[in-house]
């Protein structure tokens, strides 16, 4: 193993010089060792925080193009990219519930890696989040804007940012409510889904008969569009997954971050299984997969209009309607939460520090207000700075994954030694499945040097990554954490 992956371990998100804390209990207890930030997040809110946060404007929306270009083997390309998903989720869960922190993933990357690692997983996951508030403010303007012909886009998309900034600054208990309403209308919207379009498999569904394998094997087959298509669906698929981090996140402000882990964590398998895979394999078995509605309104909107649901293309823009303020809101929320745990540790500017009511309000004015600037940018250059904005962005969350792998390879070994008693969640099969994840994040990225769309992103993504690794490195030799 190389020197660089096991230098000294730093404190875990401790606060700014001259902050004070509002709690110390271990690091492994209910709050977490010299936070200032509030733990008003109840385990209810942390459930359908997990439960709902698996279910993205992505899914959604995005999987009409994955379903487009691979045809029924979306289905194997969300398993597949599903598996990988649970790894990952498994190996932040260990880590998290061992070490609950704020900063997630980015905290972790530091102790086991170094300071330029956490800096680098920290702020290119920042950058991410900040770009996708703009993406969902826009897409979420657009439907309105459809609903109320004439009126600005521009107006929407500030009313927007107003309430979700607003309601990041309040309390964390009124961001944890807001999750959970949302969460619970998205889980509500997919079981229905769910529901209606199993009983429109068996044929049981009054008015629909059961279409059998018809558009699973004859549509062109399961394959229609070989390997390649197989290959953007499953890049299509692993955008999809994005976002699920935010769990371990909002865990540090819970009543008890290691039970709210490591139960977020233990239930990934069957969330990814039904909301995802489960979804998919219903949609290409009642639907052809070269359908243009598929793609023109999205694969649920779709099917609703075959199933014969009166309105199903508005009934789905409220849903993703839905799915786009909850992602708005929870991107907020963990970007400022991102940018806190890196100033805390001396890794940003020493301003956004400032914690008043156990709330980091200038860290998320920060973010809603770079989110905000993302939107003028696609409204002045969309073809030019904001199109290299998602070009940037588009292969982060395959880094922030990497990082994950190696963090938990070596802090594994360490807890293993100094702290066994905190390994309450434990990845399967460790070393082995690491280094297959590990391994999987390298294929995916492979696959996207073979797609023109995918390398232009990849080389984005690379340039910011390098740049902040310099960075990172360049403070750390200074001194300067």
């Amino acid at each position: 193993m190389s020197r660089t992956l096991t230098p000294p371990s730093p404190p875990s998100d401790s606060p700014p010089a001259g902050s004070r804390s509002t709690g110390s209990g271990p690091a492994d207890g209910p709050r977490q060792q010299g936070s200032p930030l509030s733990n008003g997040l109840k385990q209810r809110h942390l459930s359908m925080i997990a439960l709902g946060g698996v279910i993205g404007a992505g899914l959604f929306v995005g999987s009409g193009a994955g379903i487009a270009a691979a045809g029924p083997s979306i289905v194997l390309a969300y398993a597949v990219s599903g598996l990988l998903v649970m790894f990952v989720m498994r190996m932040l869960g260990e880590m998290s519930a061992a070490n609950p922190a704020s900063g997630s993933f980015s905290v972790h990357a530091d102790r086991a890696i170094g300071p330029w690692a956490g800096f680098t997983a920290g702020w290119m996951f920042w950058t991410l989040l900040v770009v996708g508030v703009a993406i969902e403010a826009i897409g979420a303007a657009h439907i309105l804007q459809g609903w109320f012909p004439g009126t600005p886009s521009w107006l929407w998309v500030l009313t927007l940012m107003a309430v979700f900034c607003g309601s990041n600054l309040g309390s964390v208990s009124r961001f944890g409510e807001f999750e959970f309403w949302f969460a619970a209308l998205k889980i509500g919207a997919i079981a229905l889904f769910l529901g209606l379009g199993v009983l429109a498999v068996l044929g049981v569904l009054p008015g629909s008969d059961s279409p059998g394998t018809a558009h699973l094997l004859h549509d062109g087959g399961f394959l229609p569009n070989g390997m390649d298509g197989l290959m953007i669906g499953l890049l299509a698929s692993v955008a999809a997954y994005g976002g699920l981090e935010t769990v371990t996140i909002a865990a540090a402000e819970s009543e008890n971050p290691v039970r709210g882990v490591a139960k977020a964590v233990r239930t990934t398998m069957w969330r990814i299984g039904i909301v995802y895979v489960g979804s998919m394999l219903v949609i290409v078995t009642l639907i052809p997969w070269n359908d243009g509605a598929v793609t023109e309104h999205g694969p649920y909107a779709a099917v609703l209009e075959r199933l014969g649901v009166p309105g199903g293309g508005q009934i789905m823009n409220a849903v993703v309607l839905v799915a786009l303020l909850s992602a708005m809101n929870a991107n907020i929320y963990g970007s400022s939460r991102m940018a806190y745990s890196l100033v805390s540790r001396g890794q940003g500017p020493a301003f956004l520090g400032k914690v008043s009511g156990g709330i980091p309000r200038r860290a998320v004015l920060a973010s809603s207000a770079f989110g905000f600037f993302a939107v003028l940018l696609s409204f002045w250059w969309p073809t030019t700075v904001f199109a290299w904005l998602l070009n940037m962005v588009g292969g982060v969350v395959l880094v922030v994954w990497g990082f994950i792998a190696v963090s938990q390879l070596v802090l594994r070994r360490r807890l293993e030694r100094e702290a066994p008693e905190k390994l309450v969640v434990r990845m399967w099969g460790f070393p082995y499945l690491t280094w297959v994840t590990l391994a999987g994040v390298a294929g995916v990225l492979v696959l996207m040097t073979l797609d023109a769309g995918t390398r232009v992103q990849l080389y984005f993504t690379g340039g910011l990554a390098l740049a902040l690794a310099v960075v990172g490195r360049l403070r750390q030799r200074t001194g300067r954490r």
